[in-house]
């Protein structure tokens, strides 16, 4: 993929040096500096969490022109470093304090998602949402689906045991059974190109909100620091206990619009798979993670708390966009060819 449209003074600096230089400059150390310092709210700072996504989209598939040798650039990682601590502050803000109970944690994490009260993006889009409204929630929805299960799969080298083999479990249906074409990722792909989106990874990330980027930062921070392997597994049992009945009110949405079951098998899947997975992600995986290490309740918390908030944060995006009768994209959407 292309490197994507700078939105500020740090990503203009960033992708400039990735693109041409073979070290970073101290134009973008500088600027860095400036950005991790800043006091506005990181979750929502255009020019953070597209550096952010850059900087570990390094660890995913990499940029077109832009050397491998930076993934592990020394002085890159400590700008990214930098950029992480007002992100995970900012996180901290949204979510407030996290008790911790005696209770299982797997009683713990639904009287979390229980206690949510969060806009509900998915019943709009099942009673109301438009074609084209369906069309910028897709854009959004592209920066994470088309590369569903990666950010979390991170994770899975930190693990060992039960927690590590339930995580294996869920994670081999995310990547569809060994089957390419049922991979998440792949049937997302398929019904952004229904619609008529350009399903190329990574296509729209110049038309998706800092929201999209934020959400997805969230997870590729967690996954990719074994400090935060709790928040992981919390993440993802998060997302595992809360998509199944959204995911059959979406797909009753794209049906009311004359969709047929080709178009939604994405969300057709997720009501079966994750019904099943959410036993085994906040039994089995966390769990056992947590009978083993007691200490990381109240991580595992956090990130499932971190997946409602940042649900919430897209849907408020969306939701605040179009009842204003404006785009909630950055720029007109990119139709496929």
């Amino acid at each position: 993929m292309q490197l994507p449209e700078p939105r500020g003074p740090l990503s203009v600096a960033l992708c400039r040096d990735l693109a041409t230089r073979t070290s970073l400059s101290a134009e973008t150390i500088e600027r860095a500096d400036r950005v991790a310092g800043a006091g506005a709210c990181a979750l929502t700072d255009e020019d953070l969490q597209i550096s952010l996504a850059v900087l570990y989209e390094l660890h995913y598939r990499g940029f077109d022109g832009v050397s491998e040798d930076w993934e592990w650039d020394p002085a890159l990682l400590r700008v990214r470093a930098a950029l992480e601590r007002r992100h995970l502050a900012a996180l901290r803000e949204l979510v407030g304090p996290i008790e911790v109970t005696g209770e299982p944690v797997d009683r713990q994490l639904s009287a979390l998602i229980a206690a949510d009260d969060g806009p509900s993006l998915s019943s709009f889009m099942s009673k109301q949402g438009s074609l084209e409204q369906w069309r910028e929630y897709l854009a959004l929805r592209s920066v994470y689906h088309l590369k569903e299960a990666d950010p979390h799969t991170f994770a899975i080298p930190r693990l060992s045991g039960r927690a590590k083999a339930a995580m294996v479990e869920i994670q081999a249906d995310e990547y569809g059974g060994g089957s390419a074409a049922r991979m998440h990722s792949e049937l997302f792909a398929g019904l952004m190109t229904s619609l008529g989106l350009d399903a190329t990874y990574g296509a729209l990330w110049d038309d998706a909100p800092a929201a999209a980027f934020a959400s997805v930062n969230t997870m590729s921070l967690f996954g990719l620091h074994r400090r935060w392997r709790g928040a992981a597994l919390g993440h993802l049992t998060a997302v595992e206990m809360t998509s199944s009945e959204p995911s059959r009110r979406y797909s009753a949405g794209l049906r009311r619009l004359g969709f047929d079951e080709r178009v939604t098998v994405f969300y057709d899947e997720h009501v079966e798979a994750d019904a099943v997975h959410e036993q085994i992600a906040s039994v089995d995986m966390c769990g056992s993670l947590v009978a083993g290490e007691p200490e990381l309740a109240a991580d595992v918390l956090f990130g499932a708390a971190c997946s409602l908030a940042m649900d919430g944060l897209a849907a408020l995006h969306l939701l605040g966009a179009w009842e204003s009768g404006r785009s909630a994209l950055r720029r007109e959407r990119s139709l496929a060819a």
